[in-house]
């Protein structure tokens, strides 16, 4: 980083860490045990779609990497698409299985990037609800390395920002948190959180 970047204010970017999300499950019983919010089995990967053979046969390895349990029992992957045309992942398992979960974003992340799509990587969530059926998110970006909690008011397309601080500083020693507030990005609509 040169003497322009810091008078400019522009930050040397962080790389992604992917194994940051093992991080989730002890986080995940620091959450419940301070607010009641549990995890729900579900968490999605988002990406930018890339036209082509290369792109196509990854998404496939990546259906058959995760599809790999319904022969006992498993629930297949699920993509869609957006409105912004960003594709998501939808993985579940068991509830109280948070570890698996996150094996599975960890693995679709790093066979997306070991298959040179790292750039299309955007962000990964594994949601979680309270007892009285609130959303909340917590969202890894994975070109900041960090994570930040996205909270929503039941059934509305509104924030809960001061839940999203108070989650966000609980969770400060369990997980890496964005500290640029401007980079806690609504994430209206995404798989798994609103279902």
């Amino acid at each position: 980083m040169g003497l322009l970047d810091t008078i400019l204010g522009r930050s040397k970017p962080v790389r992604p860490d992917l194994d940051q999300l093992f991080a989730v499950p002890s986080a995940a019983l620091t959450l419940q045990a301070a607010t009641g919010f549990v995890p729900t089995g579900l968490g999605s990967v988002c990406f930018a779609g890339v036209e082509g053979g290369t792109f196509a046969r990854i998404q496939q390895d990546v259906r058959e990497l995760l599809d790999a349990d319904t022969a006992h029992g498993g629930i297949p992957v699920e993509f869609s698409r957006d409105s912004y045309g960003y594709t998501w992942l939808l993985a579940r398992q068991p509830a109280e299985d948070t570890a698996a979960l996150v094996n599975d974003l960890h693995a679709v992340n790093t066979l997306l990037q070991d298959g040179g799509f790292g750039p299309q990587l955007l962000c990964s969530l594994i949601a979680f609800r309270d007892d009285r059926d609130r959303p909340l998110a917590l969202v890894y970006l994975f070109k900041r390395g960090a994570f930040y909690p996205f909270c929503m008011q039941p059934g509305q397309q509104k924030r809960d920002s001061a839940l999203e601080l108070q989650v966000a500083g609980l969770l400060k020693n369990d997980l890496r948190i964005e500290e640029e507030l401007s980079r806690w990005f609504p994430i209206w609509g995404a798989p798994g959180l609103e279902q």
